[in-house]
């Protein structure tokens, strides 16, 4: 087994164990210098910010439980290999979530993608939920849970109980992010010690206008 760098066991002791950075090298970092770029166009940011999702997604399956299986060969021999267990869901926090769904569908053909839409109240900036609508047997199911910026938190601990009041374990939950606060980390963390975090970054600099940019809204 591969030691782990030092920026994953920094995290591992400042966060926890649940907390995993997807892999960085310098491709990596150039789509995160690209989406932060105030001059990237919208074109260039929606084509570079579904290459860094896919890579957040791919990373985050990853995260899922495998049982071992054997298949035959088309030279009829046996290969010992791995299968994903059965159930899994994705589910995105609207708007900006939803960027990430067609990542997630590339990669698990015909997997189930539920909605949670949080609003934060124009005067007391407490979250909120508007619309939350999940596969019915969802308390059964591993949930990918779908939101590209975190800033402080707020809107991921609102979408996580809703989803342990329609009865998923929290250890079942996993966030797919692409750039996370160290604020919004801690206050996760803090809130739900059990679920499993995979970012691209934690960086004190989050881009705010992911949304706004991804779907032309700007």
């Amino acid at each position: 087994m591969k030691p782990e760098c030092p920026r994953q066991q920094e995290i591992k002791e400042e966060y926890g164990s649940n907390v995993k950075l997807l892999p960085s090298n310098d491709q990596v970092k150039e789509l995160q210098t690209i989406l932060r770029d105030r001059n990237t166009s919208r074109s260039d940011f929606k084509f570079y910010a579904d290459r860094l999702i896919r890579l957040v997604i791919e990373e985050s399956l990853n995260q899922l439980p495998f049982t071992k299986c054997t298949v035959t060969t088309p030279t009829n021999e046996l290969y010992q290999g791995l299968k994903y267990q059965r159930g899994n869901c994705g589910v995105s926090i609207v708007r900006s979530g939803e960027a990430m769904e067609q990542g997630l569908r590339d990669c698990c053909r015909s997997i189930r993608i539920g909605k949670i839409l949080v609003e934060s109240d124009a005067d007391t900036h407490e979250a909120r939920v508007v619309y939350a609508r999940f596969p019915e047997d969802i308390a059964q199911r591993k949930v990918l849970l779908m939101y590209p910026i975190m800033s402080t938190g707020n809107t991921v601990i609102k979408a996580v109980a809703v989803l342990k009041e329609h009865n998923v374990l929290e250890e079942n939950i996993i966030l797919s992010n692409l750039f996370c606060t160290p604020v919004a980390c801690r206050s996760v963390t803090a809130a739900f010690p059990q679920m499993k975090i995979l970012t691209s970054e934690l960086h004190f600099l989050c881009p705010n206008h992911f949304g706004q940019k991804y779907f032309g809204t700007d």
